[in-house]
């Protein structure tokens, strides 16, 4: 079994029959039995039986089982078998079709952070942070707070770090959320904002010992760019440094918020400018000269904000600065002299020391620093969910320009999304595909070796994808250019030529594509000497990839070749990656993409590698289209009838009547729309043969939008629906009405043919006094 996972997955239908048969004999016939020896043998039998699942993306209903296997194990007295079914229970949830599943057995997971093994603890604790979600951060988030206390000092840091990242990471994502509704939401949304806060002040609080810079450096960004939270961090540091003995970290955060924001707390009792500076100042014999520096700024701070100006309380500043000017730490010093001369400036002090200004929005030093120390210590083996993951630093796009020569997005042709169906969609304007699913473009020259290179990491990942060809030099124009009037246009509606490699690619590469799109790991290109896969996750407007390079052979792949061409609605930026792979090893590249707005278009991974004589040169889609900046939301009636009554009409809602649909039932439609992050909701059109759904699309240019879905099925005619779809924004409107119609129609692909006039939509007439939901969800009558 472990020499199977090495191989590509197994695509014969018989042979993988024949093969579960045999795993499903060995996962459901293993039991825990007293014989120490034969357990142990039975177990590694069947923990290398769970790989081979794993590795051959085995259906939803074994998965289960395996899940299911694995909930028991979690539970017995073994210890050892509790290890492995934690170790294993978070690699199988990489496998998204399951990760509800696993979900299931969180309190059993909660229990085992208690258990007297430490390496059982940890591997509770990597599961219970991989499993986090925006539907259990708060919970899970608040367990950990809870364990903290309790926990060994060799975990509090790992802990308290993990903590951090997760309210960091969910607090937008849950407040989002609510806000996505577009209706009067503030004190909810006010309120996950200040749980944040509450969290990383406990941490400090419980922990302040194991707590980096980097957390307190991050909620004071946090404070300073949220004006609502300004007001409720201040009395919340106010009441932790009002206690007798707190951490030095404490100090810091209080001091810092209480300079910038105390004048928000004036009126509260034990508020005023003086009895702040008392309790600060009474900190002060206690800390480190690492901190004096911060308390004399929280100082000069409370100066500015006293009006008007307390002589008692600036005599007792004053003589403070005056006695750290003769101060031997340089940085104690110059604040010294430099405060104690800017406040005897009076009224010009306001303008001289402002508040700070919001910072800029950029991607967190603290969720950096987790992802580089980031690494999975578990054994390594053939298959992808036992890789060793070892994350890079994340990137800031600065420029999409493109480099070493390569032509200019403009010349290949942005790719239309295609239906995610077995049926290749694509008209006349988008680059051309070959059965495959491979895009090709004709070059007068052989591309020189990019300079722009991918990044390096180490994993073993199985993945899959067709090799393009090696552009020839002779400049042979596509079937399907002629008549075109220069080569430039040629190349962007028929980007198709000649093919020299003599590498085929294993498996079909569109529905690899896909597949990728309704999923975030797996293979996207795969021939015999390289396979190429990748892994993502997806977080508002911001998408973090890894492309995963693995050389399959004994012999390096060298000449190794990277470029992103990007639509211009993405931002995108690859680290850099090796001329040469070695020998059986894999890299890791991370891509960094950000949504300006809402398009279908589709970025291409232009990748090229030399093996022995063979130079394949391909042209891959990647799967960070629409429906990935989505994120499912559940609207009750009460807040979807004003949405959808205030978007009376084109262009911020459209109607189409859509024939030559794919024939399938109410329950297949809900489950695709599942699959693209739209979320049913039930009960909100009185006909059974209609359906309601919505979902959040995130851009940086929309933020949160909420957009609505309806579609009215005819029982007897499956193939034509009417579907009205809205949101606040027309741009979004228009193009989530053609990504969804693009999955349930298939439309023929015409060569050459010029692009289809946008269907005209047909305007709805707003209701007057209907108080029927169906007629208040359709919004016209017949």
């Amino acid at each position: 079994m472990r020499v199977l996972q090495y191989f590509p997955t197994i695509e014969d239908p018989s042979t993988r029959r024949a093969l579960f048969e045999v795993l499903q004999r060995i996962l459901m016939g293993t039991d825990v039995v007293k014989h120490v020896n034969k357990n142990n043998a039975s177990h590694a039998v069947l923990f290398e039986a769970l790989a081979l699942v794993m590795h051959l993306d085995a259906e939803k209903e074994m998965m289960s089982q395996c899940v299911a296997l694995l909930g028991k194990f979690i539970a017995v007295r073994e210890p050892n078998i509790r290890y492995l079914g934690l170790e294993n229970m978070t690699r199988m949830f990489m496998v998204t079709d399951v990760q509800d599943i696993i979900r299931r057995h969180q309190a059993q997971i909660i229990t085992s952070l208690k258990d007297p093994d430490i390496s059982i603890r940890r591997r509770a604790l990597d599961l219970l942070y991989g499993m986090c979600d925006v539907s259990n951060a708060k919970d899970i988030v608040e367990e950990l707070l809870q364990y903290l206390s309790s926990a060994d000092f060799a975990m509090r840091e790992e802990l308290s770090l993990k903590a951090a990242i997760l309210a960091e990471k969910f607090a937008p994502d849950l407040s989002w959320q609510l806000k996505a509704t577009c209706l009067p939401s503030s004190n909810p949304y006010k309120r996950l904002l200040t749980w944040y806060v509450d969290v990383i002040l406990q941490l400090i609080d419980k922990a302040g010992d194991f707590v980096s810079d980097d957390i307190w450096f991050r909620v004071v960004q946090f404070v300073t760019n949220n004006e609502d939270l300004q007001p409720y961090a201040a009395v919340k540091v106010r009441e932790y440094i009002d206690k007798p003995a707190i951490h030095e970290t404490m100090v810091k955060v209080s001091a810092y918020i209480l300079g910038e924001y105390s004048h928000l707390l004036a009126r509260r009792p034990g508020c005023s400018p003086k009895e702040i500076f008392s309790i600060i100042h009474e900190k002060l014999p206690t800390v480190s000269t690492s901190t004096i520096p911060i308390l004399l700024s929280t100082y000069a701070k409370i100066l500015m904000h006293t009006q008007p100006s307390d002589p008692e309380l600036q005599n007792q500043i004053w003589t403070i600065f005056h006695k750290y000017e003769s101060c031997i730490d340089a940085e104690i010093q110059q604040r010294a002299v430099e405060y104690f001369a800017l406040s005897r400036k009076g009224a010009a002090l306001m303008d001289i020391m402002a508040e700070m200004p919001k910072f800029s929005e950029r991607q967190s030093a603290l969720i950096k620093k987790a992802e580089d120390t980031e690494a999975d210590t578990a054994e390594q083996s053939a298959t992808k969910l036992r890789a060793q993951q070892q994350n890079s630093n994340a990137l800031v796009v600065t420029d999409q320009r493109p480099t070493n020569g390569t032509p200019p997005v403009s010349q290949l042709g942005l790719v239309k999304v295609p239906s995610m169906s077995n049926v290749d969609h694509s008209s006349g304007d988008q680059g051309a595909t070959q059965a495959n699913g491979i895009l090709t473009v004709v070059d007068p020259q052989p591309p020189e070796p990019s300079a722009d290179l991918l990044g390096d990491l180490l994993s073993p990942l199985a993945i899959e994808g067709p090799p393009g060809a090696t552009a020839q030099a002779d400049y042979n124009l596509a079937p399907g250019a002629e008549g075109v009037s220069n080569a430039e246009e040629a190349l962007a509606i028929a980007p198709v030529g000649e093919q020299t490699n003599a590498v085929q690619p294993i498996g079909d590469i569109a529905e690899r594509f896909n597949a990728l799109c309704l999923k975030d790991s797996g293979v996207l290109y795969e021939d015999p000497y390289i396979q190429i896969g990748i892994k993502a996750e997806w977080r508002a407007h911001h998408g973090r990839l890894v492309l995963f390079l693995g050389n399959k052979n004994t012999a390096p792949l060298v000449s190794v070749q990277a470029l992103i061409l990007s639509p211009s609605h993405l931002k995108m930026e690859l680290s850099l990656v090796p001329e040469t792979i070695p020998p059986r090893a894999q890299v890791q590249c991370p891509l960094e993409v950000i949504n300006l707005r809402p398009s279908r278009d589709a970025a291409v991974l232009d990748f090229s590698y030399k093996f022995g004589t063979h130079m394949v040169d391909v042209k891959l889609r990647l799967p960070a289209v629409l429906n990935k900046f989505f994120q499912a939301i559940t609207v009750s009636a009460e807040e979807f009838f004003p949405q959808w009554r205030s978007l009376s009409g084109p262009p911020l809602k459209l109607q189409e009547v859509v024939r030559g649909v794919r024939p399938i039932s109410l329950m297949e439609m809900a489950n695709l729309f599942n699959s693209f992050r739209l979320i049913v909701c039930p009960g909100l059109d009185p006909n059974a043969n209609n359906l309601v759904a919505s979902t959040t699309f995130y851009s940086e240019s929309t933020r949160a939008m909420l957009c609505l879905i309806r579609v009215e099925t005819d029982p007897a005619d499956r193939t034509q629906l009417r579907m009205t779809l809205a949101s606040g924004d027309p741009t979004l409107t228009y193009e989530f009405k053609e990504f969804v119609k693009e999955q349930l129609v298939s439309i023929p692909t015409i060569s050459g043919a010029p692009s289809p006039a946008p269907p005209q939509t047909q305007p709805t007439i707003a209701p007057t006094s209907l108080s029927d939901p169906g007629a208040m969800l359709a919004g016209l009558l017949h």
